[in-house]
């Protein structure tokens, strides 16, 4: 059965027009993803395109076939800018009308201009190196975890491969079956899978933003603002699971307290600005310094803390002390100022099925308030000598300030309590 070509165009038209102006309608209703008004130009642009081929058949225009060739690259470019703008990548305004200037420029050349397979080469070249470009940026932006991602590569690089073939075709074939090889039939297939993909990519495209737009809503949710890392929900939620999963394939896992020394004088020494800045250093350092597997988090304030899988109390000291020595190297200095800025770190281990993450973190806790009231700048391991000598102090200056209390009520001395008497007498009115 022959696919009528006209019918495909107006099909294209229409289609390509309505897709345009739904991706527009959607990116008007979230205008945070702005790759979606470009998608949807895009369409517009390729809706145009088709037209101008279509009243080339109606009139037999080559100048209006040169114009809807160039419009068709020119839309191929905006695709590609706006997966460069969905990822935060720039756009490269000349790189984007390049396909375009290129084309006009080879019509200029009379061997090119008159030769059709020659035409055919150029086109199928500049469509397929668009599709594959936009391909490879949503390759590079895979580390944002969208499961949309996955099959609008796969449509691209196959809409970019079927274009690649009339090229070898071309080279093969001899000159005079050229034309032949690619007859109304085939162009009415190339017609009918660009119609294929037009749809099929804009809806992923769709897909792909909804998805976006949750994702951002989720990491604002788990995410702290300040320092990019896990707030206190999300490091307790991540810390159950890790537990969990650790306990059920019986292996220890640890967790380290940090808190940065004397924050409160820096703040207000250097000001709120250069502190935030230390909070965000510590969160950058402290992640650099230990393994990708380990959870970070900021509890609140200057308080951070980490959960560390499959790792002993021994190993975690390890890593808490190479944390303390980055973070007393990098805040030695910040922006200029000489914050010298030093971190105290308690640290916990559980082998137990029944700990918990808060139970952990307790621990840890005791173990950072050793290490404060050792001198600061300082690892301690929960159940160590340091710990329980600061526990032992502690209890010691209770029980003091307990004695103190017992026997310091306040009271009058004797001279004191004889002058009270004596004016209390004094305002005493006799009896009339």
């Amino acid at each position: 059965m022959l696919l009528d070509v006209p019918t495909l165009f107006i099909v294209s038209i229409f289609v390509t027009t309505i897709l345009g102006l739904f991706l527009l309608f959607a990116w008007v209703q979230d205008r945070s993803i702005r790759a979606l008004a470009w998608w949807g130009v895009a369409y517009l642009i390729g809706g145009l395109a088709v037209a101008l081929f279509s009243v080339h058949d109606l009139y037999s225009d080559s100048i209006l076939v040169a114009i809807a060739n160039a419009l068709l690259f020119v839309a191929c470019g905006v695709i590609w800018s706006g997966a460069r703008l969905f990822h935060g990548r720039e756009v490269l305004p000349l790189s984007m009308f390049s396909g375009a200037n290129v084309w006009l420029f080879a019509l200029l050349i009379p061997g090119i201009a008159e030769s059709a397979s020659a035409r055919i080469i150029i086109g199928s070249a500049t469509i397929s190196t668009y599709t594959l470009l936009t391909a490879y940026e949503l390759w590079c932006g895979r580390r944002e975890r969208l499961v949309s991602r996955w099959p609008a590569m796969v449509v691209l690089i196959l809409h970019g491969i079927v274009f690649l073939t009339p090229i070898p075709i071309i080279i093969w074939l001899p000159p005079d079956h050229h034309l032949s090889a690619f007859s109304t039939s085939w162009f009415a297939i190339f017609a009918l899978e660009t119609l294929l993909y037009a749809i099929a990519t804009a809806f992923i495209i769709l897909a792909m933003a909804k998805e976006h737009t949750e994702l951002i809503h989720k990491t604002a949710a788990t995410i702290d603002p300040l320092t990019s890392i896990f707030n206190r929900r999300a490091l307790m939620d991540a810390g159950r699971r890790i537990l969990r999963r650790q306990m059920w394939d019986k292996q220890p896992a640890a967790v380290l307290m940090f808190d940065l020394d004397f924050f409160k004088k820096i703040n207000d020494r250097f000001g709120h600005a250069i502190g935030d800045r230390a909070l965000r250093t510590f969160a950058e350092t402290a992640s650099a310094n230990l393994r990708a597997t380990d959870i970070i988090g900021r509890l609140g304030g200057e308080e951070f803390a980490a959960v560390l899988p499959a790792t002993s109390l021994m190993a975690a000291a390890i890593a808490a002390e190479r944390v303390r020595t980055a973070f007393e190297k990098a805040a030695l200095e910040i922006e200029g100022y000489p914050v010298a800025g030093t971190v105290s770190i308690g640290a916990a281990a559980a082998s137990d099925l029944n700990t918990d993450i808060d139970a952990l973190l307790a621990q840890a806790d005791k173990a950072l308030y050793a290490a404060k009231r050792g001198g600061r700048n300082r690892v301690v391991l929960s159940g160590s000598t340091d710990e329980q000598m600061a526990s032992l102090a502690d209890n010691k200056e209770k029980s003091a300030a307990a004695d103190d209390g017992l026997f310091s009520h306040p009271s009058l001395a004797p001279t004191d309590l004889a002058l009270a008497i004596s004016l209390a007498r004094a305002q005493i009115k006799p009896a009339t």
